[in-house]
């Protein structure tokens, strides 16, 4: 036992929660994770040396026991109440996912499931999931697949030295580093999440633990010096990065090497070195939790809001990240400990290989469960079929905003509702199934992507990013019923104005945008078209970016508008032709919440999830420049709002969803507006 390591357990878990709980200055609190890593590669390889050391061998099916009795009943308890607890009081829109996430969780394998998620654009703004924190403990356990047997490998093969295991040790860490410093780069959130990306974290205090021997004979001034430093390098990085440092990648060298020096730096017990501070009983309690209060935390964070139904704010998640202390308490004391030490469980491997199991499929049995009867939602009576009554209305437009005025106080969920309000998030446009949406990493449609009548003697382009996308069903009904050949390009977060932003997916220039966008542009102006449609999110996405590949936040906001407007101007001028109809339309409301988990949560009081009309757009000011100067190269300008508000923005029309997320129309709803749209378009 060293009470230095128990005192940075404390550390690291606290950056962590802290970090969650959204206090201000320590957004950078994540790499407590890669401390935690640093300390679990030491620990682990340090019990195995010393086992094999002292039998020769290393008796894999008592140390996986070992892992499941010290792990999986604190992590089971978390698990099985965090399923419950989503399923009475969070939407249920959202329990399909959780109920995934928790069989991922189960069997480590969260990591990989995240990192997936994280690259595709519908899941760009998908609240975190309560269980989303259990991807470090998959790291780690597949780490732990793999290296005591890698270890045994090199104990049979070259006995008891150590050289062969610190070249291969060495080996791993350079291998994973040089690929977590080229993904972080091309593609964050497998760099986050992957395991590939992070064995160079846990293999680094693997190598501390292997130089152990040679560590204490370090000098203590020399020693106590190393500790300080490497506790002020990861307090540095807590406390200077931040939701935008490219991580892991170098980034993660200042904490992962802050740690390996404070570990290394203690092994000879300086008396001057930081464990003066780390062996005090605060830091020795907390860390003596951190385990659970890991588990529990971001869990009670994350549902505790939805019970109160209330906004969390700071005051509010340190309070839920201290009780959430107490529960890590109470669960150390009741299951962790009392479990890992029993000694019916201690005597045999295969019990705690046993119980292991059987907390595994407890967990996953919980998840199941709950995913096949999922929540259910209070409904009312069935509203007006409001895409029959603007289709057969005299005047489609003046029907659609009568509609509007009387939803804006909707009381109940109606029992029509369309999209179902559990399946409206993935209700995407048919033609993402044929891959013509192309998602961030994409450059090149897989094929025309041709849609409306492939006849038809007029050629329409559809041309922006996902809010394009979302007008496809309306165009394409249009197409068909006028004979028109419609040519679909789209693009995830890939907005239509000429200007370079920042990806914020990736944390890096959003290059790929640039280069698809310049193709589409020649496309276009090679075929001339009767028609081309733009629509954009009216939103910054990551920023704007200047040639460099350096954020543009100087200047005021005013500057800012002018750049984006000027982006649009240049689109325009790229497309110009005397045979060729431009249309803008404009950005459509965003509902300034996911909108299927706003009707989940509140299916009794649907008008709770309105928004009024003037806070619904984004960057209004930018919007009437960028129409200003859309009329002034001959574009023709349609305004959105008279289709979706009155006073307030109702989330519900008759009994179409406005919303199937927090800004993207449902495909109901655009297909709705095709006899709206179609009377607006000049062609």
């Amino acid at each position: 036992f060293r009470p230095d390591i128990e005192g940075m357990r404390a550390i690291a878990v606290t950056l962590v929660v802290l970090s969650h709980a959204g206090l201000t200055g320590i957004a950078g609190g994540y790499i407590g994770v890669d401390v935690f890593f640093v300390i679990s590669g030491f620990l682990i390889t340090t019990l195995l040396l010393k086992e094999l050391d002292t039998t020769g061998r290393i008796h894999l099916t008592t140390f996986y026991a070992r892992r499941a009795t010290r792990l999986l009943p604190a992590s089971t308890l978390v698990l099985v109440t965090t399923i419950t607890a989503a399923w009475l009081w969070m939407p249920a829109t959202r329990f399909t996912t959780i109920s995934l996430d928790a069989i991922h969780a189960t069997f480590y394998g969260i990591n990989w499931r995240l990192a997936n998620e994280g690259v595709q654009y519908l899941n760009a703004d998908t609240p975190p999931s309560p269980l989303q924190h259990f991807w470090s403990l998959a790291v780690e356990e597949q780490f732990y697949l793999a290296w005591p047997l890698l270890l045994l490998t090199l104990a049979l093969t070259t006995g008891k030295r150590r050289t062969p295991i610190i070249i291969t040790l060495t080996t791993i860490t350079t291998a994973s580093l040089t690929i977590s410093i080229l993904q972080t780069a091309t593609s964050a959130p497998w760099a986050y999440f992957g395991t590939h990306t992070r064995t160079w974290e846990l293999a680094t205090g693997a190598l501390i633990a292997v130089a152990a021997t040679p560590l204490t004979k370090l000098p203590h001034p020399l020693a106590a010096t190393l500790t300080w430093t490497g506790l002020a390098a990861i307090l540095t990085a807590a406390l200077l990065y931040t939701e935008h440092t490219p991580f892991p990648g170098t980034a993660a060298l200042l904490p992962v090497l802050g740690t390996a020096a404070l570990i290394a730096g203690g092994t000879p017990k300086p008396r001057h070195g930081a464990t003066i501070l780390l062996k005090t009983l605060p830091f020795q309690q907390i860390g003596r939790y951190s385990y659970s209060w890991y588990l529990w935390h971001w869990p009670v964070l994350t549902i505790t809001p939805h019970i109160l139904d209330i906004e969390p704010t700071i005051p509010l998640n340190l309070g839920l990240a201290t009780g959430s202390l107490l529960l890590a308490i109470a669960t150390y004391h009741l299951i962790e400990n009392p479990t890992r030490n029993h000694q019916w469980v201690k005597t045999k491997a295969r019990r705690g290989l046993a119980t292991g199991l059987a907390l595994s499929c407890l967990a996953a049995l919980t998840a199941q469960t709950g995913a096949i009867k999922p929540p259910q939602l209070a409904k009312g009576h069935p509203a007006i079929d409001t895409a029959t009554a603007v289709a057969t209305a005299n005047n489609p437009e003046t029907e659609l905003q009568r509609i509007i005025n009387t939803s804006t106080n909707t009381a109940k969920l109606p029992a029509n509702v369309t999209p179902k309000v559990q399946r409206a998030r993935n209700d995407v446009p048919k033609y993402y199934a044929t891959k013509c949406h192309l998602d961030f990493e994409d450059v090149t449609a897989p094929g025309d992507c041709l849609f409306g009548d492939p006849n038809g003697k007029e050629t329409v382009y559809l041309f922006g990013d996902s809010h394009a996308a979302h007008w496809f069903p309306a165009m394409d009904a249009i197409a068909k019923a006028r004979g028109w050949r419609l040519m679909v390009r789209t693009k995830s977060a890939c907005q239509a104005p000429l200007v370079r932003t920042f990806l914020v997916a990736f944390k890096r220039p959003y290059d790929e945008c640039g280069e698809w966008r310049d193709g589409v542009l020649a496309e276009i102006k090679q075929t001339r078209p009767r028609l081309v449609v733009l629509a954009s999110n009216g939103n910054n996405n990551g920023g704007l970016l200047d040639t460099a590949g350096n954020r543009i936040d100087e200047g005021t906001e005013q500057e800012r508008d002018n750049l984006w407007a000027a982006g649009w101007v240049a689109t325009f001028r790229a497309l110009k032709s005397p045979k060729t109809n431009l249309v803008m339309i404009e950005d459509t409301p965003w509902p300034g919440r996911d909108t299927p988990d706003c009707l989940a949560t509140h299916s009794n009081r649907v008008s709770r999830c309105a928004r009024p009309a003037d806070e619904s757009f984004a960057f209004p000011p930018r919007q009437a420049l960028v129409s200003q100067q859309a009329r002034a190269q001959g574009v023709t300008v349609i305004e959105t709002r008279p289709w979706f508000c009155a006073d307030v923005c109702p989330s519900m029309v008759g009994n179409v969803m406005t919303w199937r997320d927090n800004s993207h129309i449902t495909t109901k709803y655009s297909a709705m507006l095709a006899p709206v749209l179609g009377a607006r378009l000049p062609l």
